[in-house]
């Protein structure tokens, strides 16, 4: 698929805008972009622009305000660092006061010098203003100020600013749900993600280090146009795997090791997040198998439970109790599986939730709980389904046999009209097929 008809359109911007105006009634909404970082001498941090940002701008570049005002005849107004030809010199194009209008979509532009006297005129006789306070420092005065100067004038008849209300809520929620659009960029990151997971199977052998499992992972990530890693690379051989977040990636992988990878290519700013774990040898030991025939079984019920009307909550619940039954049947728990779950007893095992919203972060955004309870499955969701098992040092009535395994299978999943549908199916998982292509790249 090109990666034209992939990227994210200017129609699609402005539809979300326009749906953000007509969800938040009686006020302007004001959002700031990120700010460049300095890394050291020279060197700054490589610059993102804040996901919520994105998604109603699509502005990449930092030190940017957007205004929207419903109603007005200039809905969308941004203000933008002015165009430099030197500064391109050094840094490369910025998009400038006329580049930000046509283009990105904006009604009227201004250089950012101009915010804090131009602000104050693009809110002036607004009563609620949206703005996220602590956002951003510099508008945080601004508004602030303007607050104090409209108490001040109410009595010559100016109106006061009565709320200032953060957005921020619902812009989660907007984006909560995908569009079709949306999903296709998801797919193609995980698409890419899949060619990295491919290259490190074919990589891992005893002796080889985890960082050189990385490195062919990563590498068909920028080769296929991903620009940077959703988060950072889990490259976990043996015992390691059982710190969860794991990310020093030095050690030398051992004959006898499981190697789990967690990872994901970012793709027009969306993210894939798939977890597999496999063994370094070609072929699971016994109890190495029979603890990721436990995980996968988890995975699978819980897959399964994904659907709309579905509680969030529910899917953990239902991976939790496999995983408890697989516990019990190899003998590493006893007792009742209900009372163990219903005191989470499980969690020297288990000690992580089974899903999160996966989108423009890797932890999307949007709630998990609301004044009703678990949020309900919607179609256009998309949310990792990730059980595990981790016999790591708070492990300690574990069976000797199975001391420092560590197992996480997860795959991104998007609720659909009638159920769901793996878009990481492509990423073998199936214990025999890991098995073959380890033994084939050996």
């Amino acid at each position: 698929m090109s990666t034209d008809i992939l990227a994210t359109k200017p129609h699609e911007f402005n539809s979300r805008r326009r749906r953000l105006m007509e969800s938040l009634p009686g006020g302007p909404v004001v959002l700031a972009a990120g700010h460049d970082s300095a890394r050291n001498n020279d060197v700054d941090h490589e610059y993102r622009q804040p996901s919520s940002f994105w998604y109603l701008t699509g502005f990449d570049e930092p030190d940017a305000v957007a205004v929207l005002r419903p109603g007005s005849h200039t809905p969308y107004t941004l203000f933008v660092r002015p165009y430099d030809p030197t500064f391109e010199i050094w840094v490369g194009h910025r998009a400038g006061v006329r580049g930000a209008v046509g283009p990105l979509g904006a009604n009227a532009a201004y250089p950012l010098e101009r915010l804090d006297a131009q602000l104050p005129k693009l809110l002036a006789d607004s009563e609620t203003i949206y703005y996220a306070l602590g956002s951003d420092e510099r508008l945080d005065g601004i508004i602030s100020g303007l607050v104090k100067r409209r108490r001040s004038l109410a009595q010559r008849g100016a109106k006061s600013i009565r709320r200032i209300e953060d957005p921020t809520p619902q812009i989660d929620l907007m984006r909560q749900t995908k569009t079709g659009a949306e999903i296709a960029l998801l797919q193609h990151a995980i698409d890419i993600t899949a060619q990295g997971f491919d290259a490190a199977m074919r990589t891992a052998a005893p002796g080889v280090y985890e960082y050189e499992v990385q490195a062919a992972l990563e590498r068909p990530f920028r080769q296929l146009g991903s620009p940077r890693n959703g988060y950072p690379s889990i490259v976990a051989g043996g015992a390691n795997a059982c710190i969860l977040h794991y990310v020093r990636n030095r050690d030398a992988l051992g004959p006898d090791d499981l190697l789990l990878i967690d990872a994901g290519a970012e793709y027009g700013y969306y993210t894939a997040d798939v977890t597999r774990t496999w063994p370094v040898s070609g072929k699971f030991t016994p109890p190495q198998r029979a603890i990721y025939d436990v995980v996968l079984n988890s995975q699978r019920q819980a897959i399964a439970a994904v659907k709309p009307g579905a509680g969030f909550d529910d899917v953990h619940r239902v991976a939790a109790k496999a995983l408890v039954a697989g516990l019990i049947d190899l003998g590493i728990m006893q007792g009742n599986a209900d009372d163990i779950l219903n005191d989470s007893a499980y969690r020297d095992y288990y000690m992580h939730a089974t899903s999160h919203w996966l989108g423009l972060d890797v932890h999307d955004c949007g709630p998990y709980r609301d004044d009703r309870g678990q949020v309900r499955l919607r179609p256009g969701m998309v949310l990792t389904v990730e059980p595990g098992l981790y016999f790591g040092p708070q492990a300690r009535q574990s069976p000797e046999i199975y001391r420092g395994i560590g197992v996480r299978i997860e795959d991104d999943v998007l609720v659909t009209e009638d159920g769901c549908r793996v878009l990481s199916a492509g990423i073998p998982k199936e214990p025999e097929e890991l098995e073959a292509i380890a033994s084939d790249a050996r």
